[in-house]
């Protein structure tokens, strides 16, 4: 079946732009963002956390209200204010042909522009391409970071580096200053991590790592998420060098892909390239 598009009124959202295939259907808001806000099977449950309620917000003060939305987003690194919370409250552009739906924002006061171009495949997968480009008119630093929160209840599953470096090292991990050892939703073994979500726990809890396969998987009911991307490469990333970043609270927990840190050129675009793949937990996935 080909890919069909359609303008839809979604939930929360109000005005929102649908992909389906069949199999897969992928939702995305037109009146903020740009957010993917659903992607799940035609006959399945949203793989992506919804904040229909809006409870997970930031003031930023003298800028407005950021709000989450949920599901998926692509802002910049470092996390700083005001610029990282900047509210993106307003429309965005949306164009689709040949298969590829583009959302781009308004530039922001910051001299970036925000977009992202989707295509889905035939089957169950979609590959999002997540840009940051520079309109500022002179170089700046920083690294593209794309976000997608996922529904509660899941289990995230983090494949760790296994290259034999002889002395040298070679994995390395992060940890926040909120985010506590002993917490019993992170499991560590030597082939992976696991962050378990669990909804009666509030707590935040963030640890990044040096993802050098280039993948992750998140498992919820009868379905798994795996989300493909570059692997980890020879240069500068944030927050003490790591590509991959996974943060949960009581709501939902993110996966978290950061690109090169860097000073891009005034004109330049930043990139982060994702494929997701739906699966039935029938299926095989790389985490087992």
């Amino acid at each position: 079946m080909a890919v069909k598009f359609s303008e839809i009124n979604y939930g929360g959202f109000g005005n929102c732009v649908c992909l389906e295939n069949g199999t897969v259907k992928l939702i995305a808001t037109a009146d903020v963002g740009p957010r993917i806000v659903y992607f799940g099977f035609i006959d399945g449950e949203n793989i992506l956390f919804e904040d229909i309620d809006r409870n997970f917000y930031e003031i930023n003060r003298g800028y407005g209200v950021w709000y989450a939305y949920g599901g998926h987003r692509i802002w910049t690194a470092p996390e700083t204010m005001p610029e990282t919370y900047l509210p993106d409250n307003s429309g965005v552009t949306v164009g689709f042909s040949d298969n590829v739906l583009t959302m781009t924002s308004p530039m922001t006061i910051f001299g970036k522009k925000i977009s992202m171009e989707i295509t889905m495949d035939e089957g169950s997968g979609a590959v999002i391409v997540n840009k940051i480009e520079n309109c500022s008119g002179k170089p700046a630093v920083f690294a593209p970071w794309s976000i997608t929160g996922l529904a509660a209840g899941g289990t995230e599953y983090v494949p760790l580096c296994s290259e034999d470096n002889g002395f040298l090292p070679n994995r390395a991990m992060a940890l926040w200053s909120y985010s506590d050892v002993h917490d019993k939703r992170f499991e560590l073994t030597d082939k992976y991590a696991a962050l378990h979500h669990d909804p009666k726990t509030e707590k935040p809890f963030k640890v990044g790592f040096n993802v050098t396969d280039g993948y992750v998987e998140y498992k919820r009911n009868k379905q798994t998420l795996r989300v493909t991307f570059d692997g980890y490469k020879k240069a500068e990333y944030p927050d003490f060098c790591c590509n991959f970043e996974t943060y949960a609270n009581g709501l939902f927990l993110e996966c978290e892909i950061l690109g090169e840190m860097r000073a891009y050129e005034s004109g330049e675009t930043a990139e982060i390239r994702e494929k997701w793949e739906l699966l039935h937990n029938t299926e095989q996935a790389r985490s087992e």
